[in-house]
């Protein structure tokens, strides 16, 4: 756990507009980014409780191919590469 000093320091950093807390981006305070981290790991993990593993994956892979301009769909389509959507 950071000591007082330390955490003055870091919400000073994230009132500059610095992220301080990884998944905090966005946040203006310390507290304010580690509460967005939270929040985003949760939202992770109960879309893994409702995809299911193998779902979740999917999901990661057909992301990881999207772009600027396309979608991840889209670019599967293009490479020929499946996307298993019953999962």
């Amino acid at each position: 756990m950071a000591t007082q000093q330390d955490r003055a320091q870091l919400d000073a950093k994230a009132k500059e507009g610095q992220t301080v807390v990884a998944g905090g981006t966005g946040g203006k305070t310390l507290e304010s980014q580690e509460h967005l981290a939270e929040g985003r790991s949760r939202g992770g993990q109960k879309r893994r409780e409702q995809l299911g593993t193998e779902g979740y994956q999917e999901m990661g892979r057909k992301g990881g191919l999207s772009t600027g301009d396309q979608t991840g769909g889209e670019r599967a389509a293009e490479e020929g590469v499946s996307i298993d959507e019953s999962k």
